[in-house]
């Protein structure tokens, strides 16, 4: 009993007496009802459909993968393969150049670097050298090749063309399979010759026959017709041609289904070796792959049951914390409209403030009249005239009345009405007539005011009530920040031809790095326990905005603050096409 209470949110005993006629609105209990069954209906019936299609899904997932990896595989291997050639390819191409033809065709130094090619590299069976006949004039290996005639053939015509040439498996003289690098070399006198030497087949051989290939697989190249250039494991021997069409071409590797001559599905990937009329392909039978499939489904058996409970967990929090929030919310509202009535008692009181201000003005005008018609009555006779503390204490009347005044005109411009009343301004004038309110303050607790106002500021159009109200908020913002002897600076400056800065730095304590984003939202304040409202800065935003301009804040702690305001010397009125 005690944990349901525990658990019992806010709202579940609430009733709203003051909610009139519609107190179904302030239902809270019934809406937290509507929310749950709602959020897990929308949330559990798609689930719950999900069930009953995850084979489907899931076998796409699993297909997914088994592509991913065949792809991977392949890309592996042809790269194993292109290094491979292409590191023979470049030890005979260096060799080629290394060496003159005069020294290649000296059958003891081919023998000596065939030699350290077999050291060095491997793979490699034979090297001749050809003149551009066609006739092979040098050569070592293990066969009697010495004057064969190759410019029927089908490598040479090739390499003729492409200086260098990788050919296919085929039989050629030796009548056993081998595949053949040829590199062309031009000579001073316009003629050219030919470096060949054979490859070991049996290399690729070895290597594909090395390769992890699960559920059924085979790997082998063919050539650009499908003829088979090593053997397989299940589609033929070497110059078979494999049942399967040859794929197009493609510079990355490829995966796709097929189906083979018994109809049972196939993963089939391929990639075309570089510089080659070589193809290398990885033959899956999907089936054996596909056997995890039934494992999978009871992890997703599991999967569902544990989502239900989540999805039941989740739903019941969140949308106890959402009502409850609704309640807070509503229990703010409440708050908020005791505070604009407070608000309208306050602006009462300003007209009331104003009304007493035109009510002293009238009796401050009689005195200062009267006052100055005394000392006018004093100076025309001579004997008032020398008399220095009388007329000392005339003049003392007459600055006192002038003070008042003063004072009631800065208290009527703070009580004008809300709307908008843009007018030619000076800046400096409007800054110093909001630190006399704050003068006094200054004084007794020794802060020093700084006001840095060019010469040649312009005069700017804007609304003097909303510039008051900015500009007190800020001072009094830096005030309340600073301790005893502190400093104020504030700082105008042209930013460009349509624009002024505003600065207002104070040496305080300063505002968190994690509280600066926060500054200007509503009851956000960092003097809370000091009689802040946090009221004051997101009313300057909104002022600031409202008369076209900016405000952005930088805050050190323990250094103090600056706020930085923008504002346009053409202030745009409301309706204009400006």
């Amino acid at each position: 009993m005690f944990i349901m209470q525990s658990l019992k949110p806010k709202f579940w005993d609430h009733e709203d007496v003051a909610s009139g006629p519609r107190k179904d609105l302030f239902n809270f209990r019934r809406i937290w009802k509507m929310t749950v069954l709602l959020t897990a209906g929308v949330a559990l019936v798609p689930l719950v459909l999900m069930a009953t299609i995850d084979y489907n899904v899931t076998q796409h997932a699993i297909e997914s993968e088994i592509l991913l990896r065949t792809s991977r595989l392949v890309s592996n291997t042809r790269r194993t393969i292109s290094f491979f050639l292409k590191e023979r390819m470049a030890a005979l191409d260096f060799i080629n150049q290394d060496n003159s033809f005069d020294e290649l065709s000296n059958p003891a130094r081919l023998k000596e670097i065939l030699k350290n090619l077999k050291q060095g590299f491997g793979g490699f069976v034979d090297l001749g050298v050809i003149d551009s006949s066609g006739r092979q004039q040098t050569y070592v290996g293990p066969y009697k090749l010495e004057g064969k005639d190759y410019r029927d053939q089908e490598w040479f015509k090739k390499v003729l063309k492409r200086s260098i040439f990788i050919s296919d498996v085929f039989m050629g003289f030796r009548k056993v399979p081998h595949a053949v690098i040829a590199v062309k070399r031009e000579l001073p006198n316009g003629s050219f010759y030919v470096l060949r030497a054979t490859i070991d087949t049996e290399r690729f051989n070895e290597l594909l026959s090395k390769l992890e290939l699960a559920g059924l697989g085979d790997a082998f190249i063919i050539n650009y017709e499908g003829i088979l250039q090593t053997p397989s494991r299940y589609h033929g021997m070497i110059f078979g041609k494999i049942f399967l069409p040859v794929p197009n071409y493609s510079e990355r590797t490829q995966v796709f289904e097929e189906k083979d001559l018994n109809g049972e599905p196939l993963i089939v990937g391929y990639a075309y070796i570089a510089q080659t009329h070589l193809i290398l392909m990885i033959i899956k039978h999907k089936g054996e792959l596909m056997k995890p499939w039934n494992r999978t489904r009871l992890v997703l058996i599991l999967f569902l049951t544990i989502s239900i409970i989540i999805i039941l967990v989740v739903t019941l929090g969140v949308a106890t914390y959402l009502v409850d929030s609704i309640y807070v919310a509503d229990r703010q509202r409440v708050m908020t409209l005791h505070e604009v009535e407070y608000s309208n008692k306050m602006a009462s009181i300003g007209r009331l403030a104003a009304s007493v201000a035109h009510e002293i003005n009238n009796p401050l005008a009689i005195i200062n009249e009267k006052a100055g018609l005394i000392k006018d009555l004093f100076i025309l006779r001579e004997g008032y005239a020398k008399d220095k503390k009388l007329m000392g204490l005339v003049d003392s009347v007459i600055y006192s009345v002038e003070r008042c005044a003063a004072i009631t005109r800065r208290l009527l411009s703070f009580t004008r009405g809300m709307e908008l009343n843009i007018q030619l301004l000076n800046l400096k004038e409007v800054i110093n007539e909001v630190l006399g309110f704050l003068s006094k303050e200054a004084e007794y607790r020794s802060i020093a005011v700084s006001v840095d106002v060019p010469v040649d500021i312009p005069q700017l159009e804007s609304d003097r009530g909303s510039l008051q109200e900015i500009f007190l908020n800020l001072f009094n913002n830096g005030f309340a920040a600073m301790s005893d002897e502190g400093h104020l600076d504030i700082t105008v400056r042209q930013q460009d031809l349509n624009h002024v800065s505003v600065t207002v730095a104070d040496d305080g304590s300063g505002i968190p790095q994690s509280h600066l984003k926060r500054v200007f939202e509503p009851y956000f304040s960092t003097k809370t326990k000091r009689g802040g409202t946090g009221l004051g800065l997101s009313i300057t935003y909104g002022l600031v905005q409202k008369i076209g301009g900016t405000i952005s804040v930088q805050s050190k702690v323990g250094k103090g603050t600056s706020f930085f305001i923008t504002l346009p010397l053409h202030m745009k009125k409301e309706g204009s096409n400006g």
